[in-house]
């Protein structure tokens, strides 16, 4: 019996959440959201079981654009926090990558420069979000700035939702209504600008024109603290390990480092091939749920490295060897970040290169 510590990426499950954010876009464009190693499910068999339902790409970096135009990749990429230097340009230009625009230096950049060709650039607004972007009162000098350069192309305009998570916060509709007076006099029609994230495509139809920017939804975690809002998202990732050890402990015995969870009895206690060394939060509490053979239990004791231990007495009849599913289908990654304080996000993206990744279609 080897180690097991695999994460299965459900294909089908990804497709599904595309085609619902291509439903809520209605006449719009997407652009799904690859950022960080497709959130952990894999950049390159996310974008290849995505590529023929999305219009675009979305990346941070050109470590995470380059593999995708060199596996052959002919979507739009967008580079959401543009280039970093100067000698950036150059390649934008070869690899046909557009450039988000947040800072007066990078259009200073531009001016300077002698690309191959024109690079499509998108002029990101900060309409509330307080982290990149011009602010509104500086988006006209900015547009004008660069139209009149010969290095840029196709212009768009783009703005990021602080507070879609929150289904009754009015700030949405104040950054919309924000970005469409910046808009008002560039006279630039709704398919040349982004604003939904994943939050915005599932709930707040005022951001949807243009492109969307589907990113969590994706992988099948709601944006939103209460999972249910839209329930219909797949999970796209199964993180799964195994029991390597079963035994009974007398009451009053601790349980891992710290002796954190003492024993209320005598129990069956489970050790499971799963730990901080595989991105599982170590500061996960007693109590955070997972399934061992189809039935829920619990957490006890502080994460290790490689191992975490669980209470058998919901499954009683538990062996060495058998599944141990830490989040799925249930439970769901939303809960367990509920439990260690995280969100969904940073439980995917936290995951090691020592987790398997297995791709699979339909049911097998």
């Amino acid at each position: 019996m080897s180690r097991l510590a695999r994460a299965t990426i459900h294909l089908d499950a990804l497709r599904h959440n595309m085609a619902m954010a291509r439903a809520a876009a209605s006449d719009g464009q997407t652009m799904a959201v690859l950022k960080a190693n497709a959130y952990g499910h894999g950049l390159l068999p996310v974008a290849h079981a995505l590529s023929d339902l999305t219009d675009a790409f979305a990346v941070s970096c050109l470590e995470e654009a380059l593999p995708l135009r060199e596996a052959g990749l002919e979507q739009r990429i967008v580079l959401l926090e543009g280039f970093f230097d100067a000698d950036e340009i150059g390649v934008f230009a070869a690899r046909r990558l557009d450039a988000v625009i947040h800072q007066p230096w990078q259009i200073e950049a531009l001016a300077a420069a002698a690309p191959s060709q024109p690079i499509d650039c998108w002029l990101k607004v900060d309409t509330g979000m307080g982290r990149l972007g011009f602010s509104p009162d500086e988006a006209d000098a900015a547009v004008e700035g660069l139209r009149a350069l010969p290095a840029v192309g196709e212009l768009r305009w783009m703005t990021h939702l602080a507070r879609a998570d929150e289904p009754d916060e009015s700030a949405t509709a104040t950054q919309v209504e924000t970005l469409e007076q910046a808009l008002a006099t560039d006279a630039v029609s709704d398919d040349q600008t982004s604003i939904a994230n994943s939050a915005g495509t599932l709930h707040w139809p005022m951001a949807r024109a243009g492109w969307i920017r589907p990113g969590i939804m994706l992988y099948g975690a709601s944006p939103f603290a209460d999972a249910a809002i839209h329930d219909r998202l797949q999970p796209a990732m199964t993180l799964e390990a195994r029991l390597v050890s079963v035994k009974t402990l007398p009451a009053g015995h601790g349980v891992g480092y710290g002796a954190r969870f003492v024993c209320p009895e005598a129990m069956p206690v489970g050790v499971v091939s799963m730990g901080y060394g595989d991105g599982y939060p170590r500061h996960a509490p007693d109590g955070t749920p997972v399934v061992v053979n189809g039935r829920r239990t619990a957490l006890i004791g502080k994460v290790s490295m490689d191992m975490l231990a669980v209470d058998l007495r919901p499954v009683p009849d538990a062996r060495v060897g058998d599944p141990v599913v830490l989040w799925g289908a249930d439970p769901l990654a939303t809960e367990v970040a509920g439990y260690c304080g995280t969100i969904s996000y940073e439980l995917f993206c936290r995951l090691t290169p020592r987790v398997q990744r297995v791709y699979r279609q339909g049911d097998g």
